[in-house]
């Protein structure tokens, strides 16, 4: 009897080690902002160099770092076996910039100091999430941004705007997640070009 207990001590601390040394659920890695925003167009213009520092993009705090949100209702979770490879703030960011080297027909996006008659462009995103009208249902991407464009100087706001961007899945799968977040900041990143391009060379003629 004491040995038929021993063993089956024995096998349950085993049992327990295997459990211990389980290999964790796999998590497949995604990026976005790969889609240029000005594909194809070609855009050139006469109007004079603008010179705009940007602040570092600013993330809500449930979607920042690498995990993906999903906004249902009123209920928030994350996308489970998914992340991003980067945090997203920085991928977001990292596309912007692009977009505005890429783009940008008026706006010099300045990382140094400020010259004299230069502006600073504040970028203060508010969603950035998967949005599912029921579980189940195909999400859209969306993302909501606040945008202030500030002289420096006196601080006083220049322009500001607020900018919507919503892309359809077309299916509830990682990848056609992902690929819908991908084309959602490829469009915000081109309207926040273009308004920056807009509101700094009107402010150059004030």
């Amino acid at each position: 009897m004491i040995r038929s207990s021993l063993l089956i001590a024995a096998a349950s601390v085993a049992l327990s080690g295997c459990a211990l040394l389980a290999s964790p659920d796999p998590v497949q890695l995604y990026r976005f902002g790969g889609a240029s925003a000005f594909a194809g167009t070609g855009a050139t213009s006469a109007c004079p160099d603008v010179h705009v520092s940007m602040r570092r993009v600013d993330f809500p705090e449930a979607a920042r770092g690498d995990r993906i949100l999903a906004v249902t209702g009123a209920e928030a979770a994350y996308i489970k076996g998914a992340r991003w490879v980067s945090p997203a703030e920085t991928l977001f960011e990292e596309a912007l910039r692009n977009a505005f080297a890429d783009g940008g027909t008026c706006t010099v996006l300045s990382g140094g100091p400020l010259t004299r008659d230069g502006l600073l462009l504040s970028v203060d995103v508010r969603r950035f999430e998967a949005d599912y009208a029921a579980p189940g249902a195909v999400p859209d991407a969306n993302i909501v941004v606040l945008l202030r464009l500030i002289r420096p100087g006196d601080r006083s706001i220049v322009a500001e705007d607020r900018i919507t961007v919503s892309e359809s899945a077309g299916e509830n799968r990682q990848s056609a997640i992902v690929a819908a977040f991908d084309r959602a900041t490829a469009e915000a990143s081109r309207q926040i070009v273009l308004w920056t391009d807009q509101q700094g060379f009107q402010a150059t003629r004030d």
